[in-house]
């Protein structure tokens, strides 16, 4: 089966589209990656969801135009992916959508919304469309995230000791596969979501992030701030936990400048990518980690690299691409799997990795211009995930 994956992060900086050949083989799921593109979101949606997400207040208006734009650009970029990916032929598109709120309340998660109206997505392309992938597993007392775990799982299986894939978006993310051990998947913490908030502040709006880790190099670790940020309960709750940009936004970051003010904008971020290493480290020590692969639009981020490598010593770092996963195409891939797996009639969630009462079926399905066929149902999920032929270059 021919899959197109969309997914937007909680950078919301562009859409990724990636597609891959999936097929069923026994225990052992075979992808033959397609290729993958970048599709920025217009300036204008860009900023509304900028403008909407919390803290801010919005208005039901706003959220029905950011269901309508999020959903004409996803369709934009499926049609993109499906011309010069797929030599237009596909069999199912899934999309992520626009995550704006991630509700949760002492640990909790009490709902979970993504905009962007599978629709626009299905009557551009003609194909049936897996979405809001999330809902089902917090419905079923899950956290609804990291949905990752379930390819990491597949994918870490192979390795031996104890390995552990890191997502750095937004939101930094872990899955820890140990063996004898049920796999878990957690957020650590921040990635980019206070930098680029940091970022855009001291700038006012000219920079969306710190490019190559630059402003970072050029400053220094405050260890008053860093110890104001790193106060935070939310480090010391148990895994499985996520969280979002409801929580780590620019008020929460000026509340922990106040409380150790730091005049230098260079040392707040230079704080803030040494927050993100050191919060991640903890998790990886705290479940014996021997090894991590490592994804997501932080890996471009040298600085950020190199502190982790500093506060993990002796463990290896490599990115995905090492085994055959596009480190910048993972998540679009991953949704993709998941689709595939809703469509087989499989779960697409592991309880150990999301707190949820029983795995679940993912997702609702909006048929594209012919009637819905599914596949057979499977007979059971897999427990690898090979990855064969890459066939196109990264774009």
């Amino acid at each position: 089966m021919r899959v197109i994956g969309l997914m937007s992060g909680t950078s919301y900086d562009a859409i990724e589209a990636a597609a891959a050949d999936l097929t069923l083989d026994g225990d052992t799921l075979r992808m033959r990656p397609l290729g993958h593109l970048s599709v920025p979101y217009p300036a204008g949606l860009r900023d509304l969801i900028s403008a909407t997400l919390p803290p801010a207040t919005t208005t039901t208006q706003a959220v029905c135009a950011l269901d309508t734009g999020v959903g004409q650009a996803f369709a934009e970029a499926a049609g993109r992916a499906l011309g010069e990916l797929c030599d237009g032929a596909a069999d199912l598109v899934v999309s992520h959508g626009q995550t704006m709120h991630h509700w949760v309340e002492d640990g909790t998660v009490r709902g979970t919304l993504q905009l962007g109206r599978p629709a626009w997505i299905a009557e551009a392309t003609g194909l049936p469309v897996v979405s809001d992938l999330r809902s089902r597993d917090v419905a079923a007392g899950g956290q609804g995230a990291p949905l990752v775990g379930m390819t990491d799982t597949m994918l870490l299986r192979a390795l031996p000791g104890t390995p552990a894939a890191l997502n750095l978006g937004g939101i930094a993310n872990v899955t820890v596969v140990a063996p004898g051990a049920e796999p878990l998947a957690f957020d650590t913490g921040p990635a980019n979501a206070l930098l680029d908030a940091a970022v855009r502040h001291f700038t006012d709006g000219a920079a969306a992030y710190d490019e190559d880790g630059r402003r970072a190099a050029a400053g220094r670790t405050s260890p008053a701030l860093l110890r104001a940020l790193l106060d935070d309960p939310y480090y010391l709750r148990p895994a499985p936990k996520s969280t979002g940009k409801e929580h780590f936004h620019l008020p929460y970051l000026r509340r922990a400048l106040e409380k150790a003010p730091t005049p230098e904008a260079d040392d707040v971020l230079a704080t803030l990518t040494r927050l993100t290493a050191v919060t991640v480290a903890d998790a990886c020590r705290a479940h014996g980690v021997t090894e991590l692969v490592v994804s997501g639009g932080g890996i471009r981020n040298p600085v950020l690299m190199r502190m982790l490598g500093d506060e993990l010593p002796g463990v290896p770092l490599r990115p995905s691409d090492a085994l055959g996963m596009p480190s910048d195409a993972k998540e679009a891939l991953a949704f993709a799997i998941l689709g595939f797996l809703t469509v087989h009639g499989l779960p697409g969630t592991l309880p150990s990795a999301t707190g949820a009462r029983r795995a679940t079926l993912l997702g609702s399905i909006t048929p594209g211009r012919s009637p819905l066929r599914l596949p057979e149902p499977a007979a059971r999920p897999p427990r690898l995930l090979r990855i064969t032929d890459p066939a196109r270059p990264v774009r």
